[in-house]
């Protein structure tokens, strides 16, 4: 299972996740300033089949995974995100963060995207707190490098229309970033997708709503499962058997 985090996170985005311990979990970090090239980052991190979870930007690297390599998509699970390209606002939101960190102003940049990473603007202090650790651990350049990812993408949904795994498509009902209707529009895309919202939610969904995101990721593990190929000496007795 490869596990890829959003923008301004890192492998502590999943800390309250039940992420499985019957297989191996990996992490990526999102550290080129290009979708494509984090995408082929994903690739080459791991071998063979697997399931795929991410947010956010984590998610549309995904979205670019399926798009280049669908054999190797075993499941894949997306959550508070965009399969859309950019608007024209995005775009000058991100010039605007880079530009403050290109200035020495990190910590500025991070506290001008705290609101939208909860289901609320003001947030408790603690969560507060927790987002700007996770962030500073980020740092700088893997965050214009993020910010640069992010002005690559493009409309990924009819990549989508071509998937033929297991998918899950999660989101918070007050995700001010990535709302409702994104997912609709995403799970509509995915052939036989499972839509499943959480209320209450805000966008980062595994710290929000750590129960709603384990079983998520626990029931598509297993609807992967079911459906991986048999081969070997069991497939050989299958196909020995009379039909």
């Amino acid at each position: 299972m490869l596990v890829i985090p959003g923008m301004l996170c890192d492998a502590s985005l999943w800390s309250g996740t039940a992420l499985p311990e019957d297989r191996e979990v990996r992490h990526l970090s999102l550290t080129e300033p290009d979708i494509g090239r984090l995408a082929g980052a994903a690739l080459s991190s791991v071998s063979g089949p697997f399931v795929l979870a991410g947010l956010s930007l984590g998610a549309i690297v995904g979205f670019e995974v399926l798009r280049r390599a669908p054999e190797r998509v075993a499941g894949l699970c997306v959550m508070s995100t965009n399969a859309g390209a950019p608007r024209t606002e995005q775009y000058a939101a991100w010039r605007a963060l880079d530009g403050l960190i290109a200035a020495g102003r990190f910590d500025d940049a991070v506290e001008r995207t705290l609101p939208g990473m909860f289901h609320t603007p003001h947030p408790p202090a603690g969560w507060a707190a927790r987002y700007r650790r996770m962030a500073r651990a980020v740092g700088p350049d893997a965050a214009r490098a993020q910010l640069a990812a992010q002005a690559t993408r493009t409309d990924a949904l009819d990549a989508l229309r071509t998937a033929r795994c297991p998918a899950t498509v999660l989101y918070g009902t007050r995700d001010a970033l990535c709302p409702p209707g994104f997912h609709r529009s995403i799970a509509g895309a995915l052939p036989g997708a499972r839509l499943r919202e959480v209320p209450g939610a805000g966008h980062l969904l595994p710290w929000e709503g750590p129960d709603a995101v384990s079983a998520a990721l626990r029931d598509l593990l297993a609807e992967a499962d079911r459906n991986r190929p048999v081969t070997g000496p069991a497939a050989a007795r299958s196909r020995a058997r009379p039909h």
